[in-house]
């Protein structure tokens, strides 16, 4: 299930996706529009800005803009930052690969093939499943 720090951001991002190259909005007015407790997606916008997702201008008329097109942003994207692997076990993670502590050997291992299949349908999935999708369906 993926957490509200995780909803916040994409109900953020998909906000700012909305308004790319059209200027600057502030956290004020997404937490308001998008129903944010405001002190929470602060937290949220700066660690979007530091995965350089967004960036940020001070000052009267500054905000949050999206530095990425909302075709390159992705939900798998967003999904790592605030929840990590999106993989069901650390085995078959791309990203956050261990070796599982219980497993004796990872090539005859009947739950990891099945599993890598769950994962790459799932990552396919998230892929495609950009800021630019989300505008669109509305």
């Amino acid at each position: 299930m993926m957490s509200k720090r995780c909803k916040y951001a994409l109900k953020a991002m998909v906000r700012l996706a909305r308004n790319y190259k059209k200027g600057f909005l502030s956290t004020s007015s997404i937490a308001e529009e998008e129903n944010i407790p405001k002190k929470f997606l602060e937290q949220i916008l700066l660690e979007l800005k530091r995965a350089k997702l967004v960036n940020s201008k001070q000052g009267m008329g500054g905000g949050y803009y999206l530095i990425k097109s909302p075709d390159e942003v992705s939900l798998a994207d967003l999904y790592r930052i605030f929840e990590g692997p999106i993989s069901l076990t650390p085995c078959i993670s791309l990203n956050y690969y261990e070796a599982c502590d219980d497993c004796v050997d990872e090539a005859t291992c009947y739950l990891r093939h099945e599993l890598m299949n769950v994962r790459e349908k799932t990552r396919k999935s998230m892929m495609e499943a950009t800021l630019s999708a989300f505008i669109n369906k509305r």
